[in-house]
């Protein structure tokens, strides 16, 4: 099935029962939120708000918040499509005529890509210079977010030079009436546009379109490499060419959309956005970022305005980030040779831990695979990489993890690198963008026994309040606060209690990041940086490489002056609690917003 706009989409979900509707006033500001994430803690449906307070038009959310919901934006067609182009640029050289016959069917399905130019269509119903940002329903998310967010505008630029076009998903904070933050973060090709002009002192045109075709806001998401545009990728889901219409700025606009802000992004522009509330679970603090000017808002007559919400794993991205990497995956071993499979963990923001099956046809090849894998588009950004070259099911980290440490030799197979780049949303690092990564390989045959059950003879060191074996091989432990002891982490490091345990995870909540492998991923990888946080019973220099010897603790303390953890406003909470039977035309299940995905203790 393929919607070529969000009112389609929503007429789907209403006749399957999957569509909430609140026509009651709720207010954007905190209220809309929390409804949000209590709905999709409890795995319930997309919600429509008819009547938001001080706002013209109706907002949506959740619509992308299951797996189902997600899978329906998409469709089965465009995975088929890839692995077929895949197949063919295996089996396709040399030409011969019996092979290209055979690929017919692609080529029917490509020549379906691309866009088309039209005169008219929904999105310019209603063109205007006066922009009242003020009046849309931009949701206020967390009690401490810097204000209003848009936060599924898909920003549209293209290079200055004519190289190329970019769509991606920026949060825009709204600041007045005509104008917005714009969160374009590092490694970001609206930001790679914006760079170049600013070089040379010129605005930079922006279109930012919010709704359309579901396909257009997947795409928008996507991590394509660099000048790959976004905009075939959704002509490619949605199984059709993307209706392009005239705009009042430079760019065409996807005529399926319901709303359009047209203006320009001006240079030397910088202003304070944030804190928001962003979806690695605490709040991304407060920096300058460039500010978009509004010249022009084209909207359908009768627009919709879509919204999502983001916070604790796992909320509605995460559905979107694992359907993206199981559409791109077939794609893997195409652009990068010997790398057969890669898996980011969205539990932890997807750029703070990946994993992949790589290739080891000569001794440390598998260096070569994590040297590219760390060089390409979105996944440069990639803090921790897991390396193996045996069969494992990646999405299973428990298992995962237990196949690296069972082959590992941390002496020759843990790799630090400082002073690299860093996720803009990651504060684990000394400065903003800044920090380190690592990689670690566990190749070939088991060389050990791992142990799992933790029974020392010498008991637990002071100041540990409690160890859980997590999986085999890795115990958890609680430790003193980091402020307290600082360097708590080295000591655990080489006490006799762990010299049986290959890897020692030293937490504030030990019971809660046992808990679960999502419990366990969040608690651990967005909370250290590996050139700060690893630590080893003993350390020596090697030929400029550090040798370690086991066992490997990773300190996932919270460091001070790390972001807080979300939560919800106590007087908002209390009041959806008190309204939740007043809110919906029919029953929906409240869940556990606090704790989100997340499994309680």
């Amino acid at each position: 099935m393929s919607f070529p706009d969000l009112r389609a989409f929503l007429e789907q979900l209403r006749r399957d029962g999957d569509l909430a509707t609140v026509s009651i006033p709720v207010d954007p500001r905190l209220e809309v939120a929390e409804i949000h994430r209590r709905v999709i803690a409890a795995n319930g449906p997309a919600i429509l708000f008819t009547n938001p307070v001080g706002a013209d038009i109706p907002v949506v959310t959740n619509l992308f918040g299951t797996r189902r919901r997600a899978e329906m934006a998409f469709g089965a067609r465009p995975l088929r499509l890839v692995r077929r182009l895949v197949e063919l640029a295996e089996t396709l050289l040399p030409p011969a005529p019996r092979k290209l016959w055979g690929a017919r069917d692609a080529a029917r399905e490509l020549l379906r890509v691309g866009t088309r130019r039209r005169r008219s269509g929904p999105v310019i119903e209603v063109v205007t210079g006066e922009v009242r940002l003020d009046r849309l329903p931009a949701l206020t998310c967390w009690p401490e977010d810097g204000g209003p967010f848009i936060t599924l505008a898909q920003v549209y630029t293209e290079h200055p030079d004519g190289r190329g076009s970019n769509l991606g998903l920026y949060r825009l904070q709204v600041y007045d009436e005509r104008r917005t933050g714009m969160h374009w973060q590092i490694g970001k090709g609206g930001g790679f546009h914006y760079a170049v002009a600013e070089a040379r002192r010129e605005s930079l045109p922006v279109t930012a379109m919010l709704g359309g075709p579901p396909a257009l806001t997947l795409a928008a998401v996507a991590p394509l490499p660099e000048n790959l545009p976004e905009l075939m990728l959704a002509s490619l889901i949605a199984g059709r060419k993307l209706d392009m219409v005239p705009g009042p700025g430079p760019h065409p606009l996807v005529a399926e959309c319901e709303i359009a802000l047209v203006g320009a992004v001006p240079p030397e522009t910088r202003r304070p956005e944030g804190p928001f509330g962003d979806h690695y679970g605490y709040y991304s603090l407060q920096h300058d970022f460039p500010v978009f000017e509004v010249r022009h808002l084209a909207r359908r007559r009768d627009a919709i305005y879509p919204a999502t919400v983001v916070g604790k794993p796992r909320q509605e991205d995460f559905y979107i980030g694992d359907l993206l990497q199981e559409l791109l995956s077939p794609l893997f071993p195409l652009v990068m040779p010997g790398v057969e499979s890669v898996w980011a963990y969205g539990e932890t923001g997807y750029h703070s831990l990946a994993a992949a099956v790589v290739k080891q046809r000569y001794p440390r090849e598998a260096l070569r695979s994590a040297f590219r894998i760390l060089g390409e588009g979105q996944l440069s950004l990639t803090k921790f990489l897991l390396l193996t070259d045996r069969a494992v099911d990646l999405k299973d980290f428990k298992a995962t993890l237990a196949h690296l440490l069972a082959r590992t030799d941390p002496r020759t197979d843990l790799y630090v690198f400082a002073n690299t780049s860093m996720d803009t949303l990651d504060y684990t690092g000394p400065r903003l963008n800044e920090g380190s990564k690592g990689v670690w390989m566990g190749l070939g045959d088991p060389v050990r026994e791992l142990p799992r059950e933790f029974r020392p003879r010498e008991g637990l060191p002071p100041g540990a309040t409690e160890a859980i074996v997590f999986c085999p091989g890795c115990v958890v432990v609680g430790g003193p606060a980091y402020a307290s002891e600082p360097g708590a982490a080295a000591r655990v490091a080489r006490h006799p209690a762990f010299s049986g345990w290959p890897l020692v995870v030293l937490t504030d909540e030990p019971k809660r990041a046992a808990r679960s492998a999502i419990n366990f991923l969040w608690t651990t990888f967005t909370r250290f940086e590996p050139a700060a946080d690893l630590h080893a019973s003993s350390e020596e220099t090697l030929r400029h490489h550090v040798a370690y010897t086991f066992p490997i603790v990773i300190d996932a303390r919270l460091k001070p002056g790390f972001p807080k953890e979300l939560s919800a406003d106590p007087d908002t909470a209390a009041r959806v609690t008190r309204r939740w039977g007043e809110y919906f035309d029919r029953r929906v299940e409240m869940g556990d917003a606090e704790s989100a995905g997340l499994d309680k203790v």
